[in-house]
């Protein structure tokens, strides 16, 4: 339990699933991160029989993005994601338009929308940061299972040797904990992600009729998943953006 009382349930890296400990003495540096402390995979994904998200062609458009406020806000799908700000604003821009100050691309298709948003000058190739949201229209499907499938499907990319996940607190019911994924390096034959690593945080909503994830990627050069001092982003960059996910984003049906 971290000091701003966000528990975190730590992680498993790798094929053989050993739980990887580290020393939790007070003179060392992984002591002052929540997320450094003990690492666990928390979601049993191996010999699951997973049911694949459902991708279909994908068409480009001009994303259905406005600003509330302090908030951005995606029309699709009969749904309203309402979305905390993009974290690399600074306490300006967060006061004034954000639209201007971002790169958007959003595809869709009759059953999802996926909303990618970067920094301002990055592109789709080579950003640092990427923050997103998908919205998917499966209301038979337990959201236990898409969280599943959503990491497997970021599992399948990355060197099974530094894979990892972890989960910050547990899960209640239908409100599942943010949950986030480590690859220290992805797999060498995917030609445009090859010589780096990825961690990437995520937050599920429903409603009787769609799910959302909104998550939030960084990248980097090769990293060590077990030592998070190695990693692309500070884990309490991690730890602040998904609690701000958790308790910011909220998925309602249109109308409500």
């Amino acid at each position: 339990m971290s000091s701003d009382g966000v528990g975190v349930l730590p992680v498993w890296a790798g094929r053989r699933r050993t739980p990887i400990t580290r020393d939790a003495g007070p003179e060392t540096a992984l002591k002052r991160s929540t997320l450094s402390t003990v690492l666990r995979f928390c979601l049993p994904l191996a010999g699951l029989l997973v049911l694949p998200l459902h991708a279909g062609a994908q068409e480009s458009a001009a994303a259905p993005l406005t600003q509330e406020g302090r908030t951005l806000v995606l029309d699709s799908h009969a749904h309203r994601l309402v979305m905390p700000l993009p974290d690399w604003f600074s306490d300006s821009e967060r006061a004034g338009e954000a639209l201007p100050l971002i790169e958007t691309e959003f595809t869709t298709n009759e059953r999802q929308a996926v909303l990618r948003i970067r920094p301002k000058g990055e592109n789709a190739q080579n950003w640092r940061t990427l923050y997103a949201a998908r919205i998917t229209l499966e209301p038979e499907r337990p959201l236990l299972d898409y969280r599943r499938s959503t990491m497997m499907g970021y599992a399948q990319i990355c060197q099974p040797e530094l894979t990892g996940f972890f989960q910050l607190g547990p899960d209640e019911g239908e409100t599942l904990a943010p949950t986030g994924f480590v690859c220290g390096a992805f797999l060498d034959r995917l030609e445009n992600l090859a010589g780096t690593g990825e961690v990437v945080i995520m937050s599920f909503k429903r409603t009787p009729e769609g799910i959302a994830s909104v998550y939030q990627e960084w990248r980097g050069e090769p990293f060590d998943p077990t030592d998070p001092s190695s990693w692309p982003v500070p884990t309490q960059v991690v730890e602040t953006r998904a609690r701000e996910l958790q308790q910011e984003a909220q998925l309602l049906a249109s109308g409500n």
